[in-house]
């Protein structure tokens, strides 16, 4: 028996020896022995498996490997064995525990460049007599007068059978007695979870979680036991804050410091570990004459909204290195509720390029504005050429159906606003200037109107023929003759006859021709421009159907503004007016009228000049700008049809 003793003895001395010795002419990558041990009883099934299958590893999604288990105690590889060992890759099974288990088993990770080992410990005692749990038990709280609930330690088990979709079922026990699902104030939920409803003092003690399955054609169970105990104060799962998951980019050669920021709900002092961790490996120097180094935990206590602890621990590095970047760091947080855990991937910074990005874009933009303001200096001007230059690229409108190109609305004779300047402007300077010099054709009530058509006929008529509408008029053109009393007398021995009626007898007693008479105050109104005004504004603000351009024949005051009607007010306000007094005055300013330079000389006293009559002066190009596009492209001719109906 003594020889047997021996020779068993150096087998055993041996086998880890020659296991070992082999990983070191493989020259295999040790990642030693696992922290966590797996803990089971005789007749149990038990679960070993190895964490080498991970991407702080290798890219197992891409590199080709093969796994091998061995035992160290033997030196042997293990295979299937029916009844009593399964092998599924990076996962080893016991189908059926005995003592003779107890040991340190080897996993071997291979690829084709590369080769990993690593051990798992497998724990194995006898169920201490009396005792219906198991002799390792895992201390759990549960919080007095409220639902909590215990959670069963299996649950890496219960995620690799359900990846193997393999049926299982889990039964609790408190001490030696069956929990049934909605038994009492018990709750079957989630799956690994024993909800308790109210929570009271009896609830202290040993719970029993177990899981029945079957696999390679044995069916058995494992079990945990959970040492629970009752009291005030209570701790919940930790929720990790920072980092939130997130990609860093930094220089190499610059520093880096990242906290970890974790939040533990509870009553009391929690009993958490903040850890950081790369390349699946704890980082634990705290001394800052490390390069890579973690501070030490602070906490501090939270009361509202929510009662808890906060933990912080940095993790700081003072000169970063290639070998630290594309690294996942990882911070978890350990506690009896779960491990939470938040990372950063950490990558070499882009190139600077917001620098030249600011400076194309601070030149897009210097040259937007530059161009915006010569464009609103010079708007005419460049319009004007646009149209010289390109008169394809506008419709040619004598086939329109229109006659004129403009209607020219002005104070007729014997009306509130009329004056001989007026008529002169209207009858020859525009006529001058719009027709001879730049072609184009106009319609003038005073030249054009046929004799002894009726006014409202007649507006209507030439407005529907003409494509634009020029509205002349003079700071009292629009008053009306409560303003103007203290002048009817005068307007009175003023009256001329007008050029589209028959006769003066007509004039004065139909409505329907120019003039009308007020019997209340003797004062003679423009029935005409009335009607013009109106038809023309509606059509402008209303249909949409008729431009009108406003000619403003003098300054017009603010006071005198206000008394204008609203439809002219809000056209004025839109598209402002065509100043024709700026011709006549050196400097003036005006609310709607652009100011120009040439206007201003000798101080801004008022200067009686002689109104250019060139058709390139600043008053005829606005003018002109207003104006219809003598364009030369051809419209279709079912347009034109349309027009002509």
């Amino acid at each position: 028996m003594g020889l047997v003793s021996t020779l068993r003895s150096l087998l055993l001395f041996l086998g880890p020896l020659g296991i070992c010795s082999a990983f070191v002419q493989e020259n295999c990558t040790n990642y030693k022995l696992q922290f966590e041990r797996v803990f089971s009883i005789p007749g149990d099934i038990a679960m070993l498996n190895s964490t080498l299958v991970s991407p702080d590893v290798i890219d197992f999604t891409s590199v080709p490997y093969n796994i091998t288990w061995y035992d160290s105690k033997t030196g042997q590889e293990i295979r299937n064995e029916t009844g009593r060992i399964l092998v599924q890759g990076e996962t080893l099974w016991f189908l059926n525990i005995t003592l003779e288990d107890d040991g340190e088993y080897v996993t071997v990770l291979r690829t084709p460049s590369r080769c990993y080992m690593q051990a798992t410990k497998l724990v194995v005692d006898l169920p201490v007599a009396g005792e219906c749990g198991r002799p390792w038990k895992v201390a759990q709280s549960l919080t007095k007068g409220v639902t909590d609930k215990l959670s069963c330690p299996l649950w890496d088990q219960i995620n690799k059978l359900n990846s193997y979709n393999i049926p299982i079922s889990i039964k609790w026990y408190q001490g030696c007695e069956t929990i049934e699902d909605g038994q009492g104030k018990y709750t079957y939920w989630d799956m690994t979870k024993l909800k308790i409803d109210g929570v009271d003092s009896q609830n202290k003690g040993s719970y029993t979680c177990t899981l029945t399955f079957t696999i390679g054609g044995v069916t058995g169970s494992m079990s945990e036991t959970i040492d629970a105990w009752v009291g005030e104060e209570y701790t919940l799962v930790p929720q990790v804050y920072e980092p939130a998951n997130e990609i860093i980019k930094a220089q190499i050669g610059s520093n880096l410091s990242r906290r970890c920021l974790v939040f533990v709900p509870c009553v009391g002092t929690p009993v958490v570990d903040i850890m950081w961790l790369a390349k699946n490996n704890f980082i634990v120097n705290t001394n800052p004459s490390d390069r890579v180094y973690i501070s030490d935990e602070r906490v501090w206590s939270q009361d509202g909204p929510r009662k808890g602890v906060w933990f912080e621990r940095l993790l700081m590095i003072s000169e970063l290195r290639e070998e630290d970047f594309n690294i996942n760091y990882t911070c978890r947080a350990y506690s009896y509720r779960g491990s939470p855990e938040g990372y950063f991937t950490l990558l070499p910074a882009d190139p600077n390029i917001i620098l030249p990005i600011g400076l194309v874009l601070g030149g897009v933009m210097v040259l937007f504005i530059n161009s915006v303001i010569i464009y609103y200096l010079f708007k005419v001007d460049i319009v004007l050429w646009f149209r010289r230059a390109f008169p394809v690229l506008y419709a040619n409108k004598d086939l329109d159906g229109k006659l004129y190109d403009a209607y020219v609305a002005y104070p007729q004779p014997c009306a509130i606003g009329f004056s001989e300047e007026v008529e002169e402007f209207a009858l020859v300077t525009l006529p001058q200037v719009l027709e001879k010099s730049c072609g184009y054709r106009l319609f003038l009530a005073g030249r054009d109107c046929l004799p002894g058509k009726a006014i409202v006929d007649s507006v209507e008529d030439n407005l529907q023929a003409s494509r634009r509408v020029l509205l002349l008029y003079t700071a009292s053109s629009f008053i009306s003759k409560r303003h103007t009393s203290s002048t009817s007398s005068n307007n009175n021995n003023n009256l001329k006859s007008s050029d589209c009626s028959e006769n003066n007898e007509s004039k004065t007693t139909d409505n329907n021709n120019d003039m009308s008479y007020d019997g209340g105050e003797g004062l003679y109104t423009d029935t005409r421009q009335q009607l013009e005004c109106v038809a023309a504004m509606h059509r402008a603000l209303l249909e949409g159907s008729l431009k009108v351009i406003l000619v403003e024949l003098e300054e017009i005051s603010p006071a005198q503004l206000a008394l204008f009607p609203e439809s002219v007010r809000q056209l004025r306000k839109k598209q402002g007016a065509v100043c024709w007094w700026k011709n006549l005055r050196k400097r003036q300013r005006s609310g709607t009228c652009m100011r120009r330079s040439e206007d201003e000389e000798k101080g801004g006293q008022d200067t009686k000049l002689s109104p250019s009559l060139s058709p390139s002066s600043r008053f005829w190009k606005e003018m002109r700008y207003h104006m219809p596009v003598r364009g030369k492209r051809a419209m279709f001719p079912e347009k034109t049809a349309l027009l002509n109906l």
